[in-house]
């Protein structure tokens, strides 16, 4: 198991990978020196990804619990509850958390005209913009939900998932801790909900267990850096299994 000092030893060079996309937001070619980790140091990568939020409960709920244990998360927003929540966003943005698009009426955006995509997702950007001052928004389609028209319409990459524990259902946070843990691997990317409190009280327990089973918790971008992965415009990524 990762000490706490190993973590965040271990944290603070995957940060490194970020030098060079932050000039090109698109472009992820940094890498990790390979004398950083010894063989038995190197973590277990993994990205915890929350949709639908902000809601200012239980989002700061959850930000509150991911400070404490040093953890950075992605969130895919929703456009329509921006107003109102600004402060949570820039703190999302200040802690090093990594924020996304999540459309702005969580709406599937295959068969969208291109006027409706665009008040989808360039409307969302936008918004988003003027709150944090900076683009590089990934794109998460609601539902999954991906078809050609999204994929040539998104500009910029659009991020899935590879362990989803269907949380919007019975909002079990004791079957959804076990669903994540027994299915977690190197590379997973988790979904989840910060608008459902058995959610935020599932995701910190699983950050616990995973912690103690030597995993690092990375922003999606981070995760995809250090695989040496190029994420793409259009590109469908689920996961970045080593």
């Amino acid at each position: 198991m990762l000490s706490r000092t190993t973590r965040g030893g271990a944290a603070a060079l995957v940060l490194l990978l970020l030098t060079a996309w932050a000039a090109a937001p698109w472009v992820a070619t940094a890498s990790v020196p390979a004398a950083a980790w010894t063989a038995a140091e190197t973590p277990k990568l993994i990205a915890l990804t929350f949709d639908d939020g902000p809601r200012r409960s239980t989002t700061t709920a959850l930000l509150d619990g991911l400070a404490q244990r040093g953890v950075k998360a992605t969130f895919f927003l929703i456009g329509a509850q921006l107003e109102h929540n600004e402060d949570l966003i820039r703190r999302m943005d200040a802690e090093g958390h990594q924020i996304g698009i999540h459309t702005y009426d969580h709406v599937a955006l295959t068969g969208l005209s291109k006027a409706s995509f665009a008040a989808q997702v360039a409307l969302t950007r936008q918004k988003l913009m003027a709150i944090l001052g900076h683009d590089g928004f990934l794109l998460r389609p609601p539902y999954g939900a991906v078809d050609d028209a999204v994929r040539k319409n998104a500009g910029c990459p659009i991020i899935l998932w590879s362990i989803d524990p269907e949380d919007w259902g019975d909002q079990n946070a004791a079957r959804e801790i076990e669903h994540v843990v027994a299915n977690a691997q190197d590379g997973s990317i988790i979904l989840l909900h910060d608008i459902f409190p058995p959610s935020v009280e599932a995701a910190l327990a699983i950050v616990d267990r995973l912690h103690a089973q030597g995993y690092l918790f990375v922003t999606v971008e981070e995760l995809f850096a250090a695989r040496h992965i190029t994420l793409e415009a259009g590109e469908v990524y689920r996961d970045a299994y080593p």
